[in-house]
């Protein structure tokens, strides 16, 4: 893929640009296959591979210059802004928002942060494209709250100038660090909810909820993941680190018992909840709070845990509890790990005996980086000579 803006040495956040994809996805698929060597059960199906351009779903820009000539981007070694406006990873509906949103800055003059003297009021813009029906979510992070009221009284404008704005927020982050965004998020537009859909299955993104930034591979990561489980027919299901309940909600259907999805944030469990409301899958219930916290007061055991943990991986004290869990006589049969990061992955699965890697895949959710996501099925060590269903 060729990229001005890599050639012109201006942004070179995809560091494998010059490498071909096909070389790229074998790349990322050797070095996943060697963190886990160690495990000789396991077998390895075909990478996942992304488009190459268009795939983003979600762009995070600094915003710098002035309020009459904002930039949205990055920031050089030097803390100049760079604008990226055409970077070819965006789709156009979601590049179609950039001017609009820089209109609206000029507009209400809304003076970019400046870090080096400590002044100014917008930080970042952050959009979030929804390919199911091409709206978008809108968020301003802010230094404070002095600009909120002719925001809200502008959002009028804003719509009728970019139309498929659905959700317009801002969000407060007061300190001087390289943050993202704070804890507090207003809500200025009349919906609260960007509708994404993926294989037919309705998620309500809310502002600060999480969700995988390439579309079209991660709905083949939850259909690989709800077609391993249907060969399994587990009876009940943990969904560990749920986000909006992507894992659980797809595989629900081929689980006979209570699907169960743990996640920190209230804001992802409320969009898990609705989706699972509107599918009308009753058995699926979701819960705010810690998967430490929930394994440590949990009674019941499930036959399936599917956990999706942070880059750091999932912690030496939940990997001693799902260790310890699969026992000869514990229900616990089998776990699905989906990781973006197969260091953490391998010292995992090394802390974790009791489970037996036997089937793998790569998807490439991050193309031109170093990054991508596997799944893994396990089964308990104490059911390896017993073979599942379609392996």
């Amino acid at each position: 893929m060729h990229c001005a803006y890599f050639d012109a040495a201006v942004c070179r956040s995809c560091v494998w640009l010059p490498i071909p994809y096909a070389t790229q996805l074998a790349q990322k698929n050797e070095r996943a296959a060697a963190q886990l060597a160690a495990f000789t059960a396991l077998k390895w199906h075909p990478p996942v591979p992304s488009a190459e351009q268009g795939f983003r779903n979600k762009a995070k820009m600094v915003v710098s210059g002035s309020s009459r000539m904002p930039t949205l981007g990055i920031l050089d070694g030097r803390g100049h802004g760079v604008d990226l406006t055409e970077c070819s990873l965006y789709p156009k509906a979601l590049s179609a928002a950039f001017e609009p949103i820089k209109r609206m800055i000029v507009r209400l003059a809304l003076a970019p942060y400046e870090i080096a003297v400590r002044r100014g009021e917008l930080k970042y813009v952050l959009i979030t494209h929804s390919s199911a029906d091409n709206r978008l979510m809108v968020r301003l992070v802010l230094r404070s709250k002095r600009s909120v009221a002719a925001i809200r009284a502008d959002w009028p404008n804003l719509a009728a100038d970019l139309p498929q704005i659905a959700v317009l927020s801002v969000n407060i982050q007061p300190v001087h660090q390289a943050i993202l965004e704070g804890d507090e998020e207003i809500i200025l537009s009349p919906r609260d909810t960007l509708t994404m859909v993926l294989n037919g299955l309705p998620f309500y993104l809310r502002p600060r909820s999480f969700f995988q930034t390439n579309t079209a591979v991660a709905a083949q990561l939850y259909a690989t993941a709800r077609d391993w489980v249907a060969t399994l027919a587990p009876r009940d299901m943990w969904d560990l680190f749920c986000g909006v309940g992507g894992f659980a909600l797809h595989c629900a259907p081929h689980v006979s018992g209570k699907v169960t999805g743990i996640e920190v944030s209230a804001e992802a469990i409320a969009s898990a909840a609705q989706s699972a409301k509107d599918m009308g899958l009753s058995q699926v219930q979701f819960r705010a709070l810690t998967s430490d916290d929930f394994v440590a007061t949990v009674a019941d055991l499930p036959a399936l845990v599917v956990v999706n943990p942070p880059r750091r991986g999932l912690g030496r004290d939940l990997c001693a509890f799902l260790n310890d869990a699969a026992t000869a006589t514990s229900p616990v049969r089998w776990m699905i790990y989906s990781s973006c990061n197969p260091e953490s992955l391998a010292r995992d699965l090394t802390a974790m005996p009791s489970f037996t890697p036997i089937r793998a895949q790569l998807f490439d959710l991050f193309p031109h980086t170093a990054h991508s996501e596997v799944l893994v099925l396990l089964e308990a060590s104490s059911l390896t000579d017993r073979p599942i269903k379609g392996h």
